[in-house]
């Protein structure tokens, strides 16, 4: 008897499919825990546990709460995590010193931390905009966020952060030349080892929006960003920040947002090689979180997919506020 001829080809993809351990086996992205670094808000207060409207899920926490969330994240796999201070109001001011404050929000929370013992990396965020009464990340002269003068405190900013023990230093302010001015004063005030996460390819987009409620510079922005952070048309110049920025010396670079600009992220990969990340910033998260908590999608399915997304995009690792969750889920 001769064998029936099939109608298809030899091939037949859906051989790779046809179970979870054959899909497993041939799998090509893999997302674990170590891949996150989780976005914390850090306030004043003791015992503090504030929820943020804008983004379900997620809290301005005092310092004693951020260690335990250190300590949570450390239980996790989670190998990172960056702050961001609430600045009292009283304290923003335009020549923002509270931004080099030895015990500003930040280096507080940052040595809590450190004395506490937790085998986590401490990332912190450089610019102004927690500290500017103008709401921007560099200082405003008639109407202008000056670049030069800006550079100047964010030194300042980022010495002091160093001196309280950060491990990773994120600077976001999208001035020229800050990361060269950066590396050169660490490496001159003994911080060799401190790395800097470059923020940069980072774009003026609408998805902020929470984050800024989140620090408290919502009200205090006059005008917009568009001076100094990227149009989101524009790709061929995302290469060219990011190649500048390793010149002068970052470890690290970011594509901010995320979700939207992964185009970015395979470029930078591919053109590079640099360690690359991407930040799901607030917008991105509340719109996944908000759409699950109305129970318009599956929370956990999209959370993650999201994740993988930035994976296969070429990302190393990602900035994200799913991070625990997503931690809990990945080990089972």
């Amino acid at each position: 008897m001769q064998p029936t001829q099939s109608p298809f080809p030899a091939t037949r993809f859906r051989r790779l499919r046809q179970s979870p351990a054959i899909r497993a086996l041939v799998s090509q992205t893999l997302l674990t825990p170590s891949d996150f670094i989780w976005p914390v808000f850090v306030r004043d207060g003791e015992g503090v546990v504030e929820p943020i409207a804008s983004m379900p899920g997620v809290n301005r926490l005092s310092v004693d709460k951020v260690v335990e969330a250190a300590r949570e994240a450390h239980a996790l796999g989670i190998p990172a995590i960056c702050l961001f201070p609430y600045t009292d109001p009283a304290k923003k001011t335009k020549d923002c010193a509270e931004a080099w404050n030895p015990d500003n929000l930040s280096n507080t929370a940052t040595r809590a931390i450190k004395d506490a013992g937790i085998d986590i990396a401490v990332m912190t965020d450089v610019a102004l905009d927690p500290y500017n009464i103008d709401g921007h990340d560099g200082f405003v002269e008639d109407g202008y966020v000056v670049n030069d003068r800006t550079v100047e405190a964010l030194v300042k900013q980022a010495l002091s952060q160093a001196a309280a023990g950060a491990d990773i230093i994120g600077p976001s302010d999208m001035m020229d030349g800050r990361i060269g001015a950066l590396r050169k004063a660490l490496e001159s005030h003994g911080h060799q080892n401190v790395c800097l996460l470059s923020y940069a390819a980072k774009y003026a987009s609408a998805f902020y929006g929470p984050f800024r409620d989140a620090v408290g510079a919502s009200g205090a922005l006059k005008g917009d960003k568009k001076t100094y952070q990227q149009d989101p048309g524009n790709s061929d110049e995302a290469m060219r920040l990011i190649a500048r920025d390793l010149a002068e010396g970052a470890d690290m670079v970011m594509v901010k947002p995320g979700m939207p600009y992964l185009d970015i992220c395979r470029r930078a990969k591919d053109m590079f090689g640099a360690p690359t990340f991407a930040y799901q910033v607030s917008g991105e998260y509340a719109m996944l979180a908000g759409a699950a908590e109305r129970g318009w999608v599956d929370g956990d399915k999209v959370m993650l997919e999201s994740l993988v997304a930035f994976k296969r995009a070429g990302c190393d690792g990602v900035l994200t506020y799913f991070a625990p969750a997503a931690a809990r889920l990945l080990n089972g």
